[in-house]
């Protein structure tokens, strides 16, 4: 698959999980999108002011890192059309991720079990969207 295809749908994917986490934050105010952008968990990061702008540009890398990664790993198995297998991938990266919360007073405590529905529910969502936005493009090549 050409490259800059995977890089849009890392960006589209980042886009729709960075603003979904941002209205659920509004709604609930679960600070879901606080966790999104925190890096306080990051030794360097950590330690540098960042911008909002910033923080949410990190957060497109990331994405655009983990749909090539994802992509390429299922490749090797014949499994890159498998949307399921993005689902329950990233529904355990964000899993796992929600952990990170424990290293920062600005992001949902970790037995906050509202904050860790939403968070999953959007990870899963996304799981579906980086899937699903690959299998579209792989047919319509």
């Amino acid at each position: 698959m050409n490259k800059w295809k995977l890089v849009n749908i890392g960006i589209i994917s980042g886009l729709f999980l960075g603003g979904l986490l941002f209205i659920l934050e509004k709604w609930s105010s679960e600070k879901v999108y606080v966790l999104l952008m925190n890096v306080d968990y990051i030794p360097v990061l950590k330690e540098i002011p960042l911008h909002p702008v910033a923080e949410f540009i990190l957060h497109l890398i990331v994405s655009i890192v983990l749909v090539f990664v994802l992509y390429y790993g299922l490749s090797r198995f014949k499994s890159e059309k498998k949307v399921l297998l993005y689902i329950v991938i990233n529904t355990l990266i964000g899993a796992v991720l929600f952990l990170t919360t424990s290293f920062s007073d600005r992001t949902p405590e970790l037995t906050d079990g509202m904050a860790f529905f939403y968070w999953l529910s959007a990870h899963f969502i996304y799981g579906w969207l980086v899937g699903s936005l690959i299998v579209f493009v792989k047919r319509n090549n």
